[in-house]
């Protein structure tokens, strides 16, 4: 690997690590708040929102600028969104602070690889940078129960009531804020050292319109490109499946294991160790050609979710979770893979990667939308996980059905 890469490795892992121990303390802060239950599931819509709003003009700015430094800036977005929290501002609005941050991050992140890289290096890039993500999310999960649990509370967070932050870090969510603003300024001091890129594409025109069209003419082409549809449609699933998930797993850990919020969080790490054991052997096993083949996998992994809803041991819970996990890794690493490929060979990285955000945000807002609706509407968490993993069975049984249908179509035409 060489010094590019790997600074953007480490820069990934180090801003994933905050966005995830940041999830986790919004939650708990919504908790100390008492806000009703079907606000969880929405402090994440908050956060897609920028995804999905500004998806016409982070790609474009994405490819306008070397990558690094639209990485910088998206990291200190991160930063003022932490201190807003600190100074009282709402979780929801705080966190929707932070999406914009995200929002402009994630075509850089992932649009660099196209730049640095080989087409042929694209699955183990992928696999390397999904790898070091899992990991920040299995650390940012534990991490995170730690830092919003009672022990911290009363032998940490009661020594830094000096700190001046809206009257004082007086809670353990506030004192994991803090942390989190620490490790969003590693990410960003790693992120001024990438080495800077050629330039991909320089914008003829910088207005709303032109950027929109531009937008809109990218959404077109890869949603008409037989491999860039099929790939798209299921990223954008196990985006929407995979957040909503984290969420269910959640509640449902609370009724069916009777575990509290700290224990909840540290279980929901087991979803992303399984999720690096399939990127690690789809990294090694499935090239870029061969992508497609990977998608009754996301069938399975419906059913395993069902499976969830009549499991009460807490053994029985971490396998079927791993096993969830590994099933989704090893269809999204060389899915991603191949998005990544078309849309760098159609647009432009920056361009295909807004397009791919803004379809898997919108994913992502819709499903935890319906979770929401769920919730408020009074089901139990035991028929909401059997109509996730069923919805999530049929609709990777379709888009497996339908690519097969095209593919004969397009070798008898």
């Amino acid at each position: 690997m060489n010094r590019s890469f790997n600074i953007i490795l480490a820069a990934q892992f180090f801003s994933s690590l905050a966005d995830n121990v940041l999830l986790f303390a919004a939650i708990a802060l919504l908790k100390h708040m008492d806000a009703p239950a079907w606000e969880i599931p929405v402090l994440h819509q908050f956060f897609v929102f920028a995804f999905i709003v500004l998806a016409p003009f982070v790609g474009a700015l994405s490819d306008a600028m070397p990558k690094g430094r639209v990485m910088f800036i998206s990291n200190s977005i991160k930063m003022i969104g932490c201190i807003t929290l600190l100074f009282g501002i709402h979780p929801l609005f705080a966190y929707g602070f932070v999406g914009i941050g995200a929002a402009l991050y994630s075509p850089a992140k992932y649009g660099i690889l196209t730049e640095c890289l080989p087409p042929q290096r694209l699955v183990w890039a992928n696999g390397w940078m999904e790898g070091l993500t899992v990991a920040a999310i299995i650390l940012g999960a534990i991490f995170g129960g730690l830092l919003i649990g009672h022990r911290v509370e009363v032998q940490v967070v009661q020594q830094l009531g000096g700190l001046e932050f809206n009257g004082g870090i007086d809670t353990a969510p506030e004192f994991a804020v803090i942390i989190t603003l620490g490790l969003y300024l590693v990410a960003a001091i790693l992120n001024y050292f990438i080495p800077k890129l050629p330039i991909e594409h320089v914008l003829r025109k910088r207005t709303p319109v032109f950027l929109l069209l531009d937008f809109w003419r990218s959404f077109l082409l890869l949603w008409r490109d037989p491999l860039g549809q099929v790939s798209l449609a299921v990223t954008s699933l196990f985006w929407g499946a995979g957040t909503s998930l984290r969420f269910i797993v959640l509640a449902w850990a609370a009724l069916a294991l009777k575990l509290d919020l700290e224990q909840s969080t540290q279980l929901t790490a087991l979803v992303a160790v399984g999720l690096a054991i399939g990127s690690v052997i789809a990294a090694k096993a499935v090239p870029l050609e061969h992508a497609l083949k990977v998608l009754p996998l996301g069938i399975a992994m419906g059913f395993v979710v069902v499976a969830m809803a009549i499991v009460t041991d807490w053994i029985v819970a971490m396998f079927l979770l791993v096993l969830i996990g590994s099933l989704a890794g090893s269809f999204l690493i060389p899915m991603n893979a191949l998005l990544q490929h078309r849309g760098h060979k159609l647009m432009g990285s920056g361009h295909s990667i807004a397009v791919q955000n803004f379809n898997e945000n919108l994913s992502i807002l819709l499903m935890l939308g319906a979770y929401a609706l769920m919730i408020d509407a009074g089901l139990s968490i035991y028929t909401i996980v059997i109509v996730f993993g069923l919805f999530l069975s049929v609709t990777m049984a379709w888009l497996t059905s339908k690519h097969g249908r095209d593919n004969k179509k397009n070798k008898s035409s």
